[in-house]
Protein backbone atom coordinates (compact mmCIF):
# COMPACT_ATOMS: atom_id res chain seq x y z
CA UNK A 1 0.00 0.00 0.00
CA UNK A 2 1.23 3.45 -0.89
CA UNK A 3 0.90 5.88 2.04
CA UNK A 4 -0.31 9.49 1.71
CA UNK A 5 2.15 12.19 0.76
CA UNK A 6 3.78 14.28 3.46
CA UNK A 7 3.35 18.07 3.54
CA UNK A 8 6.52 18.45 1.41
CA UNK A 9 5.01 16.33 -1.39
CA UNK A 10 7.21 13.29 -0.78
CA UNK A 11 6.23 9.86 0.46
CA UNK A 12 6.98 9.12 4.12
CA UNK A 13 10.45 7.63 4.65
CA UNK A 14 10.84 3.96 3.85
CA UNK A 15 10.46 1.48 1.04
CA UNK A 16 6.77 1.04 0.23
CA UNK A 17 5.82 -2.11 -1.67
CA UNK A 18 3.12 -1.67 -4.29
CA UNK A 19 1.59 -3.57 -7.17
CA UNK A 20 1.62 -2.14 -10.67
CA UNK A 21 -2.09 -1.35 -10.36
CA UNK A 22 -1.51 0.65 -7.19
CA UNK A 23 1.33 2.57 -8.85
CA UNK A 24 -0.76 3.31 -11.95
CA UNK A 25 -3.79 4.44 -9.95
CA UNK A 26 -1.81 6.56 -7.52
CA UNK A 27 0.69 8.21 -9.84
CA UNK A 28 -1.37 8.52 -13.05
CA UNK A 29 -4.18 10.91 -13.76
CA UNK A 30 -2.99 13.49 -16.26
CA UNK A 31 -1.37 13.21 -19.71
CA UNK A 32 2.18 13.79 -18.44
CA UNK A 33 1.92 11.28 -15.61
CA UNK A 34 0.19 8.72 -17.86
CA UNK A 35 2.94 9.11 -20.48
CA UNK A 36 5.63 8.48 -17.86
CA UNK A 37 3.75 5.45 -16.55
CA UNK A 38 3.38 4.02 -20.06
CA UNK A 39 7.13 4.28 -20.59
CA UNK A 40 7.83 2.77 -17.19
CA UNK A 41 5.45 -0.08 -17.98
CA UNK A 42 7.29 -0.85 -21.24
CA UNK A 43 10.58 -1.02 -19.34
CA UNK A 44 9.09 -3.17 -16.57
CA UNK A 45 7.54 -5.55 -19.10
CA UNK A 46 10.95 -6.03 -20.67
CA UNK A 47 12.68 -6.52 -17.32
CA UNK A 48 10.05 -8.95 -16.08
CA UNK A 49 10.28 -11.04 -19.25
CA UNK A 50 14.03 -11.30 -18.62
CA UNK A 51 13.48 -12.55 -15.06
CA UNK A 52 13.82 -9.36 -13.03
CA UNK A 53 11.89 -9.61 -9.78
CA UNK A 54 12.13 -6.13 -8.20
CA UNK A 55 12.36 -2.52 -9.27
CA UNK A 56 12.73 0.44 -6.92
CA UNK A 57 10.94 3.57 -8.15
CA UNK A 58 11.96 7.12 -7.31
CA UNK A 59 11.88 10.58 -8.88
CA UNK A 60 9.27 13.28 -9.25
CA UNK A 61 6.76 10.74 -10.60
CA UNK A 62 6.34 9.43 -7.03
CA UNK A 63 5.76 12.87 -5.54
CA UNK A 64 2.72 15.13 -5.48
CA UNK A 65 4.25 17.31 -8.23
CA UNK A 66 1.42 17.78 -10.76
CA UNK A 67 3.71 17.59 -13.82
CA UNK A 68 6.66 15.38 -12.89
CA UNK A 69 9.86 15.61 -14.88
CA UNK A 70 10.69 11.91 -14.94
CA UNK A 71 11.17 8.83 -12.86
CA UNK A 72 14.31 7.12 -11.63
CA UNK A 73 14.42 3.41 -11.02
CA UNK A 74 16.90 0.76 -9.99
CA UNK A 75 16.36 -2.89 -10.94
CA UNK A 76 17.69 -6.06 -9.39
CA UNK A 77 19.91 -8.10 -11.69
CA UNK A 78 19.83 -11.38 -9.73
CA UNK A 79 18.34 -14.12 -11.90
CA UNK A 80 18.01 -11.88 -14.96
CA UNK A 81 18.78 -13.25 -18.43
CA UNK A 82 20.59 -10.20 -19.80
CA UNK A 83 20.20 -11.46 -23.37
CA UNK A 84 16.48 -10.62 -23.01
CA UNK A 85 17.00 -7.11 -21.58
CA UNK A 86 16.76 -4.09 -23.86
CA UNK A 87 20.27 -2.77 -24.54
CA UNK A 88 19.06 0.62 -23.31
CA UNK A 89 18.58 -0.86 -19.84
CA UNK A 90 22.04 -2.40 -19.61
CA UNK A 91 25.28 -0.76 -18.63
CA UNK A 92 27.28 -1.25 -21.79
CA UNK A 93 30.35 0.85 -22.51
CA UNK A 94 29.13 1.69 -26.00
CA UNK A 95 25.83 3.05 -24.66
CA UNK A 96 26.91 4.52 -21.35
CA UNK A 97 27.63 8.03 -22.58
CA UNK A 98 24.17 8.37 -24.10
CA UNK A 99 22.29 5.93 -21.90
CA UNK A 100 20.51 8.53 -19.78
CA UNK A 101 19.30 10.53 -22.78
CA UNK A 102 18.26 7.40 -24.69
CA UNK A 103 16.41 5.93 -21.72
CA UNK A 104 14.54 9.17 -21.08
CA UNK A 105 13.59 9.37 -24.73
CA UNK A 106 12.39 5.77 -24.89
CA UNK A 107 10.92 5.25 -21.42
CA UNK A 108 10.51 8.69 -19.83
CA UNK A 109 13.01 8.04 -17.07
CA UNK A 110 16.23 6.37 -16.04
CA UNK A 111 16.54 2.73 -14.99
CA UNK A 112 19.87 1.55 -13.64
CA UNK A 113 20.89 -2.01 -12.85
CA UNK A 114 21.89 -2.77 -9.27
CA UNK A 115 25.54 -3.30 -10.18
CA UNK A 116 26.39 0.20 -8.95
CA UNK A 117 26.75 -0.46 -5.23
CA UNK A 118 23.14 -1.38 -4.56
CA UNK A 119 22.90 -0.12 -0.98
CA UNK A 120 24.32 3.27 -2.00
CA UNK A 121 21.68 3.66 -4.73
CA UNK A 122 18.84 2.81 -2.35
CA UNK A 123 20.21 5.21 0.25
CA UNK A 124 20.54 7.94 -2.37
CA UNK A 125 17.00 7.30 -3.64
CA UNK A 126 15.64 7.78 -0.11
CA UNK A 127 16.85 11.38 0.22
CA UNK A 128 15.36 14.48 -1.37
CA UNK A 129 17.63 17.11 -2.99
CA UNK A 130 18.02 18.81 0.41
CA UNK A 131 19.10 15.52 2.03
CA UNK A 132 15.87 14.90 3.95
CA UNK A 133 14.56 11.32 4.22
CA UNK A 134 11.75 10.34 1.88
CA UNK A 135 10.03 7.22 0.65
CA UNK A 136 10.39 5.19 -2.52
CA UNK A 137 8.31 2.44 -4.12
CA UNK A 138 9.24 -1.22 -4.52
CA UNK A 139 7.41 -2.86 -7.42
CA UNK A 140 7.30 -6.65 -7.23
CA UNK A 141 7.55 -7.96 -10.79
CA UNK A 142 6.87 -11.51 -9.66
CA UNK A 143 3.49 -13.18 -9.58
CA UNK A 144 2.35 -11.12 -6.58
CA UNK A 145 0.99 -8.04 -8.21
CA UNK A 146 2.48 -7.43 -11.62
CA UNK A 147 1.92 -10.33 -13.96
CA UNK A 148 -1.74 -10.66 -13.04
CA UNK A 149 -2.63 -7.01 -12.57
CA UNK A 150 -2.52 -5.50 -16.02
CA UNK A 151 -3.79 -1.99 -15.33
Amino acid sequence: MIPPFQADGNLPPGIHTATWGEVARRFGGNPRRDWLLAGLRRALDNLQSAGCRRVYLNGSLVTSKPLPDAFDACWETAGVDVSKVSPLLLDRDDLFRNRRRCQKSEFGGELIPDIFHWSNVLEFFQRDPEGRPKGIILIDLGENGYAYENN
